[in-house]
C-alpha cells in the first residue's frame, strides 16, 4: 500500500487533516484572487464591460460549484473508496470514467449556456452596453468549459489519492499567470493585441487548459499514487451512476444557501429597503465560510472515503466528528469576533449608517450561530467521501424549508430580528440532521473490518 493511502487510512485524525487542509486553503485564496483579478482589470473597460461580467459571474460560480465541489467530491469520493479497497482496476476503471463523464458534461454545458445565455443575461437585468458584454464574456468562457471540467476533474482525481499539495500548487501558479497575462490581453501591452474583454475571458481559458495539461499529465504519469492505464478500460455503468447520484445531491445541497439567501433576502426587502443592503453585506462573511470549511472538507472526505473502503466505519466516523470539531472551532470564532465588532466587516463595504444597522444586527444575531454551520458542513464532506448523501441532502432542504416556512412569521412577529432568528434556527437544524446521518453509517460497523476482495464492488451506500 502506498505511503499516501496508508496515512489516510492510519493516521491520527486531526494531526492528518490539518496536515492535508493548508494547501485547500491556498486554492481557496487563489480561486478567489482569479475572479478579483479579472474584475479589477475588466473594471478598467468602463461600466459596461463590469456590468456584463456580473452578469456572467453567477453562471460561472454555479458552474465551478458543480464542476468542482459537487462531481469533483463525487469523483474523489470514488477513488479515495477504490483506493481503500486496495482494488486498482476498479481506481482505473474510476479514473477513465471520470474523464469521459466530464467531457460529455463540459459539451453539455456549452450547448446549453451559448444558446441560452442571452436571454439569461437580459432577465437577469441585462440591456444595451451591458447585455452585449455579457454576451462577449460569455461566448468564450463558456466554450472553454470543457479543459474548466477536466481541470476540477484531475484535480478531484489527485486529492481522492490523498494529495491536496499537487492541485494547490498548479492553481497558484496559475493565478500567478493570471495577473501579469490579463493586463496584456485586455489592453492590449507590447507585442499582444487589445482584445478587451474577450482578453480577460482568453486569459481564464488560458489558465485552465494550461493547468488541465499540467493535471493530467501528472495523474498518467504514475508520479502519484495511481497510474491509469493509457487505454480506457471496459467501462460499466455503475461507477457512471455512483458519480452521477452523489454529484447530483451535492449540487442540490449546495445551491441550498444559495436558494437560503435569496429567500432571506427577500423576506428582508419587505420590512425595510435599507437593510436589504445590510443583510446582503452581512451574509458575505457566511458565504466565506464555505471556501474555508472546504479546506478542511477535501481531506476529510479523502479519509472518510478511504476508511470506507477499507470498511474501517468506526475510523470514518471519528474522523467525520474531528473535522466537525475544527470547522465548529474556527467558524464559531469567526462568528464571535464578527458578533462582537460588527462594524469592522461592514465598513469594508459601505459608511452608510442604514446598510449598517441592518447588517450589525445580522450579525449579532446569526453570527454566534456560525460554528452550527461550519459543524454541519464538515460532517456533509464526511458523507460525501462515503457516498451517503440522503440526510445531508435532507438537512439541505429542512434548512431551506424552515427559513421559507417560518421566516414570514419571524418578520410579521419582529421585522428581521424575528427572521435572523428563523436563520439561526435552521443552521441548527442543518448541523444536527448532518450529525444525525453520521452517526447512522458510523455506526454500521462497531469496529475495523477486513477489506473487500479484490473483485468485490465497493461497498454500496445504505441509505
Amino acid at each position: 500500500m502506498d505511503a499516501r493511502t496508508r496515512l489516510l487510512l492510519e493516521g491520527p485524525p486531526g494531526r492528518t487533516i490539518l496536515r492535508l487542509a493548508w494547501p485547500n486553503m491556498l486554492v481557496m485564496v487563489a480561486q478567489s484572487a482569479i475572479g478579483l483579478i479579472e474584475t479589477y482589470f475588466v473594471a478598467r473597460l468602463g461600466s459596461d464591460a463590469l456590468a456584463g461580467m456580473a452578469l456572467v459571474f453567477p453562471a460561472f460560480m454555479l458552474l465551478q460549484m458543480v464542476s468542482a465541489g459537487a462531481v469533483g467530491g463525487a469523483i474523489l469520493s470514488s477513488v479515495s473508496r477504490a483506493l481503500g479497497a486496495g482494488d486498482l482496476r476498479r481506481v482505473d476503471q474510476v479514473v477513465w470514467t471520470s474523464l469521459l463523464l466530464t467531457l460529455a458534461l463540459g459539451i453539455v454545458t456549452t450547448s446549453l449556456i451559448l444558446p441560452l445565455g442571452p436571454a439569461l443575461y437580459a432577465a437577469m437585468g441585462g440591456s444595451g452596453g451591458s447585455l452585449k458584454a455579457a454576451v462577449t464574456y460569455s461566448s468564450l468562457v463558456f466554450v472553454g468549459t470543457i479543459p474548466l471540467w477536466l481541470f476540477n476533474t484531475f484535480a478531484a482525481i489527485i486529492r481522492g489519492t490523498g494529495n491536496m499539495l499537487m492541485p494547490a500548487a498548479v492553481m497558484v501558479a496559475g493565478t500567478v499567470l493570471l495577473i501579469p497575462l490579463s493586463p496584456l490581453l485586455i489592453f492590449g501591452i507590447g507585442p499582444f493585441p487589445r482584445l478587451g474583454i474577450i482578453g480577460g475571458a482568453s486569459a481564464v481559458l488560458v489558465y485552465y487548459v494550461l493547468g488541465a495539461i499540467i493535471l493530467g499529465c501528472y495523474i498518467w504519469s504514475g508520479a502519484g499514487v495511481i497510474r491509469p492505464s493509457f487505454r480506457p478500460p471496459k467501462l460499466s455503468r455503475a461507477p457512471v451512476l455512483e458519480i452521477l447520484r452523489i454529484g447530483m445531491v451535492s449540487a442540490l445541497t449546495s445551491m441550498s444557501t444559495n436558494v437560503t439567501v435569496a429567500v432571506a433576502m427577500s423576506l428582508v426587502s419587505k420590512t425595510d429597503g435599507a437593510y436589504v443592503a445590510g443583510y446582503g453585506t452581512g451574509v458575505r462573511l457566511e458565504y466565506l465560510l464555505v471556501p474555508l470549511v472546504f479546506g478542511i472538507g477535501a481531506p476529510t472526505a479523502a479519509m472518510t472515503g478511504t476508511s470506507v473502503g477499507a470498511g474501517n466505519f468506526a475510523r470514518a466516523g471519528r474522523v467525520a466528528w474531528t473535522a466537525a470539531a475544527l470547522a465548529g472551532t474556527v467558524t464559531e470564532m469567526i462568528g464571535l469576533l464578527a458578533a462582537l465588532m460588527p462594524e469592522h466587516w461592514l465598513k469594508l463595504f459601505s459608511d452608510d449608517p442604514a446598510i449598517a444597522a441592518g447588517g450589525v444586527e445580522y450579525l449579532r444575531i446569526v453570527g454566534p450561530a456560525y460554528g452550527l454551520f461550519g459543524i454541519g458542513l464538515a460532517l456533509y464532506f464526511a458523507s460525501q467521501g462515503t457516498g451517503r448523501m440522503v440526510l445531508p441532502l435532507t438537512a439541505s432542504l429542512l434548512r431551506v424549508a424552515l427559513v421559507a416556512g417560518l421566516g414570514w412569521l419571524g418578520v410579521a412577529l419582529s421585522g428581521p430580528t424575528g427572521l435572523y432568528a428563523v436563520l439561526v434556527l435552521g443552521l441548527l437544524v442543518y448541523a444536527v440532521t448532518n450529525a444525525f446521518g453520521v452517526m447512522r453509517w458510523s455506526r454500521l460497523l462497531a469496529g475495523p473490518q477486513p477489506a473487500p476482495a479484490r473483485d468485490a464492488p465497493l461497498p454500496a451506500p445504505a441509505e
